[in-house]
């Protein structure tokens, strides 16, 4: 009986651990030196290593889809981010849509950034 209870609290905190992870509520910093990675947005879809959609309640924000809810506290986020200027200096390139369907990765290459 000891050994169930175990894996059914195991399930839980993994299961709650994996969602709070993935969750993408977004916070933008100031300066550069506060950001976990610095981000560009790029004028074509082409261009961008994640399509973004800005959700309107923080619930719609899960799983690493693109689906960024932005806070207005840094204490709020699950990541920070800085807009840099030039596109040489992002870690990640974004291009905002306007629809939730069109948004999600371009690439497997920096997923990383948002776990």
């Amino acid at each position: 009986m000891r050994n169930i209870t175990c894996k059914i609290v195991f399930f839980f905190f993994v299961l709650f651990s994996a969602r709070e992870v993935v969750s993408q509520k977004i916070f933008v910093t100031g300066y550069e030196s506060q950001a976990d990675f610095t981000v560009f947005p790029v004028a074509y879809e082409s261009q961008a290593d994640l399509k973004v959609y800005v959700v309107d309640y923080e619930s719609q924000a899960t799983g690493n889809e693109g689906l960024w809810f932005f806070v207005d506290y840094g204490s709020q986020a699950d990541k920070k981010i800085y807009f840099v200027e030039y596109e040489s200096q992002a870690d990640l390139k974004v291009y905002f849509v306007h629809y939730s369907s069109r948004a999600g990765w371009n690439g497997r290459q920096k997923m990383y950034l948002l776990y």
